[in-house]
């Protein structure tokens, strides 16, 4: 007999505490294999696909699409092992599987795509068993109702009761849905079904058993919606960066500092790399070794600030993050080790990472851990910016566009690729001085590409 199976919300890790449901892979009857992604959600950091650690047949799912969920809240129930015939739910009303089939189909049909909280660490990482009367156990039954059966009818009307832990046995999401458009806490009906499973009847009953109904809202009126102004909420990636820019300016005394550059050399220098054959060399990726090695020069700027410690903490590495706009929204991909990789390997990390963000695809390893950060504004065709600094970090360095200019070169007038660079730093880590050095060396640097080989 097959035994069901509760698969939470798990730790997608960097302490992400929720997520939003954007969208489900499975329906209620589905067939799912072990490691089968079952629904898409967001979090503050990413896209994820949720792969179930069981295999079985979907009995239910909770939360509709855009509901947020805290980590531990139910996901989804699964009838698994048991020897049965995994396309064929377990019958209505029918008990769970004694305690130790229970045990042997999570053993043999759990997930070796580790979660934390599930995975293949052995007896410890096993979920609890279900045992009979639990408000945990959810049988499957039709996902509709048609309306009340005879016995549901002879039934009294549904009291309250205390609202129990775990999910609410209810499976129909006609039933869910009634239920929330009508301001019904589910888990202050007694079902009338097997197992005390919540039928569409007993919810009707407990909506006109109530002495005052509440109604669903009406939708406001066009003219009342204009006047009041459209509401979007702050959650999920937008929320997050919210929050980070919003604690930068709160925690961070920035300053900005800018200059005017000719990157003419710099640009002939790529041509000329990329003419030379082998793979073509982004100017990203230039740009991004030019500021590795001015950071080795001033490292003051690759650190963080302990402020409960009152203490600057200078980084060993550079993990360079860049700025990428996605239809997400803007996110931070990080180059780990940038100091190490060659302009060739930067070029192809770059393209990887910003591909990876354009698809949703980026993990929350992927937008975590840097350093410093390369914002190359100048796509979207602006000279300048003062951008704000990516907590926890001390700097940022903005790249505008670059386009022709009158400039005086060698004592005469001329046109020349002209690049606003700016820095914006924190100022506890250092003083001006250090920030209009290290500027200066990377406008040095890009004037005259051949600086770099004093330190290469």
């Amino acid at each position: 007999m097959a035994q069901v199976l509760e698969f939470k919300l798990p730790d997608l890790g960097e302490g992400l505490t929720e997520a939003e449901i954007v969208r489900w892979l499975v329906d209620v009857g589905d067939v799912v294999a072990i490691d089968q992604p079952v629904v898409e959600v967001e979090t503050a950091k990413a896209m994820v696909e949720v792969p179930c650690p069981y295999g079985g047949v979907v009995t239910a799912r909770f939360g509709e699409e855009g509901t947020e969920l805290p980590v531990g809240a139910p996901l989804l129930t699964v009838a698994v092992g048991g020897g049965a015939d995994p396309g064929t739910p377990p019958a209505a009303g029918a008990a769970p599987a004694p305690a130790q089939d229970a045990d042997a189909a999570v053993s043999s049909e759990y997930s070796g795509n580790v979660l934390v909280g599930y995975g293949t660490a052995g007896p410890a990482a096993r979920r609890r068993r279900i045992r009979p009367q639990s408000p945990a156990v959810v049988h499957p039954t039709p996902t509709t109702t048609a309306g009340p059966t005879p016995t549901a009818q002879a039934a009294p009307a549904p009291a309250a009761v205390a609202a129990p832990a775990g999910p609410v046995p209810v499976i129909s999401p006609l039933v869910r849905k009634l239920a929330r458009d009508r301001g019904l806490d589910l888990r202050e009906v007694r079902g009338s079904g097997p197992e005390g499973l919540i039928l569409r009847a007993d919810v009707e009953r407990a909506l006109t058993a109530r002495e005052t109904p509440v109604a669903a809202p009406a939708p406001a009126p066009a003219a009342s919606v204009t006047a009041a102004g459209e509401r979007v909420p702050l959650r999920g990636l937008r929320g997050a960066v919210a929050d980070k820019l919003s604690r930068s300016r709160t925690e961070i005394p920035d300053a900005t500092c800018w200059v005017d550059a000719d990157a003419t050399e710099l640009m002939a220098a790529r041509a000329a790399m990329n003419a030379a054959g082998g793979p073509k060399i982004s100017l990203l990726a230039l740009l991004a070794r030019i500021c590795v090695h001015a950071l080795a020069r001033f490292p003051e700027l690759n650190s963080t600030v302990d402020t409960a410690a009152r203490e600057i903490v200078r980084l060993p590495g550079v993990h360079l993050g860049f700025a990428a706009q996605t239809p997400r929204g803007l996110v931070v991909p990080v180059v780990r080790d940038a100091g190490t990789r060659t302009a060739e390997s930067l070029t192809e990390e770059f393209a990887r990472l910003t591909e990876s963000a354009r698809q949703g695809a980026l993990t929350p390893a992927d937008l975590t851990g840097g350093t410093f950060t390369l914002n190359n504004y100048g796509v979207f065709g602006v000279d300048g910016s003062t951008p704000i600094i990516n907590h926890p970090e001390a700097a940022m360095l903005g790249v505008g566009r670059i386009i022709p200019k009158p400039w005086v070169h060698q004592g005469e007038l001329a046109v020349r690729q002209v690049v606003q660079l700016s820095l914006t730093f924190d100022h506890r880590v250092c003083d001006g001085g250090t920030a209009g050095g290290f500027l200066r060396y990377v406008a040095d640097c890009v004037e005259q590409p051949a600086v770099l080989l004093r330190t290469l």
